[in-house]
């Protein structure tokens, strides 16, 4: 079984708001990336891991649909939200087999994508299924139960992208050109909301 962290600790200090809350076609990005994750068939568990303005985002967030937890460390990096999210999927839920870290910044990643990380998981032997844009390979990407002890290994600004990198050979590589679109700034959201 699979387990979804959606890893939204970020203070988005280039947008200069919480962007979790921002809206987008009439939901916030947070939760947009929420419904994505709990329309999936066969997720185990939806794990959502706040940090920076935790206060004003986790009002927006049904607590009853997603497993919410608060990382306290979240200003080390993504890699302490990681850790903190996978050690409490663990926890609920310690049959698992495998993860998928999203972020919830990528307004383009729908239910559709997530069922293609697991499905091509089910069809070969690769530990690691990344989704790859602008010559990245990164979130949202699916990683095998092999790979939980290099995940809670990481410390700071290390992402999974480390583990990726680490094991380019176990990689498959899920194209999603619309992963590039993502929301850093003011500027972003605009063309964002023009375009859609």
């Amino acid at each position: 079984m699979t387990g979804i962290i959606i890893l939204a600790a970020g203070a988005s200090s280039r947008f200069g708001s919480p962007k979790q809350n921002l809206i987008y076609q009439g939901k916030t990005l947070l939760q947009r990336a929420i419904q994505t994750s709990l329309t999936c068939l066969h997720c185990e568990k939806v794990i959502v891991v706040l940090g920076a303005n935790e206060g004003i985002i986790r009002p927006n967030i049904d607590d009853q649909l997603v497993h919410v937890i608060y990382n306290p460390n979240w200003q080390e990096g993504m890699g302490s939200s990681i850790k903190i999210g996978l050690t409490e999927m663990l926890r609920l839920a310690p049959h698992i087999t495998s993860i998928i870290l999203m972020l919830c910044d990528q307004p383009f990643v729908d239910s559709f994508l997530i069922s293609q990380l697991m499905e091509k998981k089910e069809v070969n032997d690769c530990g690691i299924i990344a989704c790859g844009y602008r010559d990245v390979l990164g979130a949202p990407a699916l990683f095998d139960i092999k790979y939980f002890p290099e995940l809670l290994s990481l410390e700071g600004l290390e992402g999974a992208k480390k583990v990726i990198e680490a094991h380019a050979d176990d990689v498959f590589i899920l194209p999603f050109p619309l992963g590039a679109i993502d929301i850093d700034t003011t500027a972003d959201l605009e063309r964002l909301n023009q375009a859609g």
